[in-house]
């Protein structure tokens, strides 16, 4: 065998990378392999051949704006570089791609691209190839190819009768330059313009807000802006990026290509199709005006989606093997595409059954997880309601196109009724429509009893999966609330219908993989704890749930028998390795780390929102909510919406200032009682007793102490280390200039004496500031008088007593 070498990887540039279209383009090529020749028995020759199966592109591209996502398929990221800097990174690279389908602002920086390396051409050490991604917009108001015949399509040889859009005019200008460009040297710099279709696939960009707005399911309708018929060429992203994967392997002569699939699907089949798979099945035409008022779509968008054109892409056909994703278009490809959507964009469902006994809590701890993760709670009795008011609607409104399915509706209406009266159902549900009262069925009370089912198991299990194969389980997933009950019940529910799979072999013997729950919650607790529960039940939930004695027991005890079989719900879950999580313990109630629930551990579980999810009445569930969450992990769907994060915002600052507002008005409050405390205190001391009776017992004691610590202290200025240190520490709730003029008072006389007192040997001052005259009496007192020598003599006796 020949000597083979290892082919060097190609240098591919690639901007904004992190935009929808260009990220696809560049995943698909980093993907690509070359070098992996097989032998002539089908098997690799040897380890060098396998060596040989190297990357054939390596990527590096511009990025928009910093981010925390993980990029491996990209070699090297630029941020916010200018020409000069960007310039020598184009030189660097063997192809350049400029896509340019998705914003506006990148047609300046591929003309300057373009340009540039058209000038640099001369010092070019290797060929070099420019693809320009454009849009089939630059076609948008092309004149038919013949008026008598108005189905004929475009091709890529009638690309010099395009006309642009309005609003994509530098567009299609910078196509002409891009073209003429190429023709210089193309041995040496080689240009093409890509006319690309719309593009979908791959998590969607374009047709993204119906998608979202399927997948979400809050409307009955999906809009469908104008009449709708206008045909729209479009392509999927990846057989675009296998387009240009080809065009730099195979280089044609030509230098425009059309890239649009073989479809010629209307913007109405196209919502249609959407809102069948993936959301409510109905559609609702709207003024074409009212897109510009939707905040989730682009005026880019929105002319995309107006466009009409019948297009044809020959030379793709002629030129290339295409190993086509959606060759025949979106419509007749949409269950890949949704697939790929959710994949793409992690809106995976999540699928959880939570058994147990009677009144443990399954209701509970399923309206938690629901609310958590956005989930459906699924419950047998309203399931069953809803079954047959829907069944009920669809006979109702019967008309020729619906015959066949109004008969089916028909036909399992009457059924469940038959059974419902079979097994003495009794209750009367009415509907009203257009203020008409229409009679139904007769319910039970509570649908499912204790003692015989009101359903058969075979009806039961019918309406059950019919629920959980809605677009609302499938899209976002459920919580089924205490069902199955048995394992019969559990192998018919999951139980996959005789079907041919992808690949050709019978799905017949597996479980149904779209509702088959991923994680299994058993609750458990002792039987007194749950009779203990059900006694402190208000009489409303009793009632509702059936617990009344009798039956709660008969209930229980069926329970328990059920589940010491061999052949129970758990083992059926067990054996397709589905590992139950038990919560709950069957001598002592429920776990014991759910009581003592304190502040600090309900905060540390804020991360999970847990205490908007479960009021201040239910802290028990706290942690057992939080070894849920940690089980089945973080949220796969949509965050919150512009609308719900400002109305969060909203919520917030309103509760933080009704909170500031009570803080406000207690503290007000606070401050009036201390003030209203002060006053009556005031005039308890100075009216209750003796001015001297007063001082003798309340004052001098700590005066004496002060005095003694104060000749050990020796402060600069005696009278405020005794106000600061006693007095205004053990009587706090006097105000300070009432303690200064106690003190005042105490140690310089009265009033009276003050205002003829000479200025004496001693000073003290009481308060901030120091006074210069006598007889100031507010916070600023200064106490100048001489001591008579009698006073000194009585003064100083108890000194000598009480203080040794």
């Amino acid at each position: 065998m020949a000597e083979k070498t290892k082919q060097k990887a190609k240098r591919v540039f690639i901007n904004n990378v992190d935009s929808y279209a260009s990220k696809c383009i560049a995943k698909f090529l980093s993907a690509c392999v070359v070098g992996a020749p097989a032998a002539s028995d089908g098997e690799m020759e040897t380890e060098e051949e396998e060596e040989r199966m190297t990357t054939a592109f390596h990527i590096v591209g511009t990025v928009s704006d910093t981010s925390e996502e993980d990029r491996p398929y990209v070699l090297e990221e630029y941020l916010h570089l200018n020409q000069d800097e960007l310039l020598p990174k184009l030189m660097e690279c063997d192809i350049i791609i400029y896509n340019i389908t998705q914003h506006a602002e990148q047609v300046e920086e591929a003309l300057w691209a373009v340009t540039a390396l058209n000038n640099k051409m001369g010092t070019f050490t290797g060929q070099k190839m420019f693809i320009l991604v454009s849009t089939v917009m630059t076609w948008a108001c092309s004149k038919p190819v013949n008026l008598d015949d108005l189905e004929l399509p475009f091709t890529d040889d009638d690309f010099r009768r395009r006309r642009a859009h309005p609003n994509f005019k530098e567009h299609i200008d910078l196509e002409k330059k891009v073209v003429k460009m190429g023709k210089t040297d193309r041995t040496l710099f080689c240009t093409y313009v890509v006319a690309s279709g719309l593009q979908y696939g791959m998590g969607e960009q374009l047709f993204h807000f119906f998608f979202k707005m399927s997948w979400l399911g809050k409307e009955n309708e999906i809009p469908v802006f104008g009449e709708g018929n206008n045909i729209v060429p479009m392509i999927h992203i990846n057989d675009l990026a296998c387009v240009i994967q080809n065009i730099i392997e195979h280089q044609p002569k030509l230098y425009y290509l059309l890239a649009v699939d073989y479809s010629n699907n209307t913007m109405e089949d196209i919502v249609k199709k959407v809102a069948s798979v993936l959301g409510p099945g109905k559609i609702q035409k709207k003024e074409f005006e009212e897109a510009y008022l939707t905040e989730d779509l682009t005026v880019i968008e929105i002319d995309s989606m107006r466009i009409n054109l019948r297009m044809e892409s020959v030379h793709l056909k002629e030129l290339f093997s295409i190993r086509w994703v959606c060759e025949s278009g979106l419509v007749e490809n949409m269950e890949l595409v949704v697939e790929e959507y959710r994949q793409s964009r992690g809106l995976l469902p999540i699928r959880v059954c939570v058994l147990g006994p009677p009144a443990v809590g399954k209701s509970t701890v399923s309206k938690h997880i629901c609310r958590h993760y956005k989930l459906h709670h699924i419950r047998v009795k309203e399931t069953i309601s809803e079954t047959i008011s829907k069944l009920e609607d669809t006979v109702r409104k019967a008309d020729a196109e619906s015959e066949g399915s109004a008969a089916e509706a028909q036909e399992l209406l009457s059924s469940l009724r038959g059974s419902m009266e079979q097994n003495g159902g009794t209750h009367t549900h009415t509907h009203t429509h257009t203020h008409t009262a229409i009679s139904t069925v007769t319910l039970s009370p509570w649908l499912i009893r204790p003692g015989p089912e009101l359903l058969d198991d075979q009806l039961l299990v019918k309406v059950m999966k019919d629920k959980l194969m809605s677009n609302p389980c499938r899209n976002q997933g459920f919580v089924l609330d205490g069902f199955p009950k048995t394992s019969e019940q559990a192998k018919e529910l999951f139980y996959a219908e005789d079907h041919e799979s992808e690949d050709g072999t019978s799905q017949m013997s597996s479980y149904n993989k779209k509702i088959m729950p991923e994680f299994v919650l058993c609750l458990d607790a002792s039987d007194g704890f749950l009779k203990d529960r059900v006694m402190n039940l208000p009489e409303r939930l009793v009632q509702e749930h059936g617990y009344e004695q009798e039956h709660f027991l008969q209930r229980l005890a069926g329970y328990r028998e059920s589940t010491v079989e061999d052949n129970t719900v758990i083992n059926y879950f067990d054996e397709l390795d589905i590992t139950p999580l038990y919560l709950g313990n069957h001598h002592t109630g429920w776990p014991s780390c759910m009581f003592n629930i304190t502040k600090e551990s309900q905060e540390s579980l804020g991360a999970f929102n847990v205490s908007k999810e479960i009021s201040n009445n239910e802290p028990d569930c706290l942690l057992l909510m939080q070894k849920i969450f940690d089980t089945v992990g973080r949220p796969r769907n949509y965050g919150p919406s512009s609308q719900e994060v400002q109305q969060e915002e909203r919520r917030k600052a309103e509760q933080r200032m009704r909170t500031e507002a009570q803080d406000n008005a207690e503290e007000e409050r606070r401050k009036a009682e201390e003030a209203g405390q002060r006053a009556a205190h005031w005039e308890e001391w100075a009216q209750s007793v003796p001015m001297r009776n007063y001082l003798m017992e309340h004052v001098m004691p700590t005066l004496t102490q002060g005095l003694i610590q104060c000749c050990t202290a020796r402060p600069q200025d005696p009278v405020d280390f005794l106000n600061m240190q006693y007095f205004t520490r053990l009587m706090p709730s006097v105000p300070q200039f009432v303690l200064g003029f106690r003190l005042g008072l105490i140690l310089g006389g009265g009033p009276e004496e003050k205002q003829r007192a000479p200025r004496g040997r001693c000073e003290g001052r009481i308060g901030p500031r120091r006074a210069q005259a006598s007889g100031r009496m507010d916070g600023g007192i200064v106490l100048t008088r001489g001591k008579d020598k009698e006073e000194e003599e009585e003064e100083k006796q108890p000194h000598i007593q009480q203080g040794g």
